[in-house]
């Protein structure tokens, strides 16, 4: 029997949406203040994924200008019908809730059709006849009786002017008497029911997934009487999975039933430094009822295949060389790039970074390409070519959960002099960690992690590189710590701390390895 290792999709890809075209899948998860937004997956197995690009890929489409950190691009729907992809979202802390379409889930995908929704986490249901309607999550019509008090709620979508139109009506609160968060809902319709899945609790520990059901769209919808039907609030804190939720499903041209969600894998204690990840579980129907891996109704590291044929893609090099016309998707910006501040092209085999006044520590859009932490131990490398030539000039790797929280191991002038540095920002002070001069114009900086503890080594050739902190604690790079939605980033940046500059520093490769 065939096995599999969640998550799938390791590192920060949370709230997962799943979607069949023919024999073929695509998933889509969310980005929050990172651009390019929407990642959006391909797979013929359920299993291995290869990544096509980003639906929000243009400034045109995703404004993320000062947005803080953990606001942005909440829990996308992707959703295939007649030809047509359709991916909807919210962009918190701007507009609000939008669509874009495309027949190619590669791309390109339209601009932004912009809706008049309430509340946020919207998903797409396509009933029978072919009308579409939107469905989300807002405050309740009374008033707000405690903190999370808030409900699912439905209104058509018009698909020839992308607008929605007619009555609201009010779904459902929850499974639970004074239930908090109901959201990420999820309508199909199956053997005659309206299935209405969401999740409640909140993202932390108490994170469940629910299900209700109607033969009416509009309701009244019966919860399931065994709800929550996944949950792993009652397994501790010590057990390897944790708020686990936040699921889309999908029927596979087999027959079988899947389901995508969200959970994390904390370590050194209770720390998720990853974020919130993609996982995937089977369930069959009882009764009319999903339940999750009868026996157990859990999520775990190693599950049993789909009965698909395996389908592998090729893996994604460990060390980007920098020779292509355009970055790999792996690679993000915080927030909207609006000033071109890298390049490809200066110099062959090379990325560019200028120096710009921006910091890691404004909520801005700094001199910054990073990309997802995938692993609790894991091995970073660049070279890097660069002299800062005035005051507070600096360049190096970043490691960052928000601009609040992030370790900073760079180069820099201080008081005339070079040096190779390791700054730690916790809740926005600032701390040099450790400190040498360094006066080469080359250096290849190493970051090896093992678990939460940190290592950094510098030096001007690959074979001889010295010490600069060793045991440092990688807890402040854990939502725990930090708060917020997204996981552990890390990459190269280069700043000259609130001064205009010329200057720029020019990375050889960046390697990513990980156990």
């Amino acid at each position: 029997m065939k096995t599999f290792t969640n998550p799938i999709l390791p590192g920060f890809y949370p709230d997962p949406s799943i979607c069949r075209a023919g024999d073929d899948y695509y998933l889509v998860t969310s980005t929050f203040e990172y651009f390019p937004g929407i990642p959006i997956f391909h797979s013929k197995d359920l299993v291995h994924w290869r990544q096509l690009g980003h639906v929000l890929d243009r400034p045109s489409q995703l404004d993320l200008d000062g947005v803080s950190p953990s606001k942005g691009v909440f829990a996308p729907t992707i959703r295939y019908h007649e030809g047509v992809f359709y991916v909807i979202n919210t962009i918190v802390g701007k507009k609000g809730n939008f669509v874009v379409t495309a027949t190619d889930p590669a791309g390109p995908w339209s601009e932004p059709y912009w809706l008049e929704a309430e509340g946020i986490d919207p998903s797409l249901f396509f009933d029978e006849d072919g009308r579409a309607y939107y469905t989300g999550t807002r405050p309740v019509r009374e008033g707000e009786a405690y903190f999370g008090n808030w409900e699912i709620w439905l209104q058509e979508l018009d698909l020839s002017t992308m607008q929605l139109t007619g009555d609201t009506y009010s779904l459902w609160r929850g499974a639970l008497r004074d239930a908090v968060w109901p959201e990420g809902p999820h309508i199909y319709k199956i053997n005659g029911y309206y299935y209405l899945m969401i999740s409640e609790g909140g993202t932390g520990p108490d994170h469940a997934l629910s299900v209700a059901r109607s033969q009416q769209l509009t309701g009244p919808y019966k919860g399931y009487p065994r709800n929550p039907f996944l949950t792993h609030r009652h397994l501790g804190q010590d057990y390897p999975i944790v708020n686990v939720g936040h699921g889309d499903i999908v029927e596979t041209q087999d027959g079988e039933w899947w389901m995508v969600l969200l959970a994390s894998r904390p370590y050194g204690g209770y720390y998720r430094n990853l974020g919130r990840e993609t996982f995937l579980v089977p369930f069959v129907w009882e009764d009319g009822w999903p339940v999750v891996k009868p026996g157990k109704s859990i999520v775990e590291l190693t599950e049993t295949a789909p009965s698909l044929p395996e389908h592998r893609w090729l893996p994604p090099s460990a060390c980007d060389q920098f020779e292509g016309g355009a970055l790999d998707m792996q690679w993000m910006f915080a927030r909207t790039p609006r000033d071109t501040f890298y390049s490809l092209d200066a110099r062959k085999s090379y990325l560019r970074l200028k120096l710009r006044p921006q910091t890691l520590s404004e909520n801005a859009n700094p001199s910054l390409v990073c990309r997802r932490q995938q692993h609790m131990d894991f091995t970073a490398r660049t070279r890097m070519e660069f002299t800062p030539r005035a005051e507070g000039e600096a360049a190096g790797m970043a490691l960052l959960q928000s601009s609040q929280y992030h370790f900073r191991f760079e180069t820099i002038q201080v008081d005339g002099r070079q040096y190779v540095q390791l700054a730690k920002n916790q809740d926005g002070q600032e701390e040099i960690l450790a400190r040498q001069p360094y006066s080469s114009d080359v250096l290849y900086l190493t970051v090896t992690a093992h678990g939460q503890d940190h290592s950094f080594y510098y030096g001007s050739t690959p074979e001889e590189q010295t010490l600069l902190a060793s045991q440092v604690d990688g807890r402040i790079l854990s939502t725990d710590v930090a708060g917020g939605f997204v996981g552990a980033c890390l990459g190269m940046y280069a700043s000259s701390n609130g001064k205009d500059s010329n200057n720029w520093a020019d990375y050889d490769w960046f390697e990513y390895t990980g156990v």
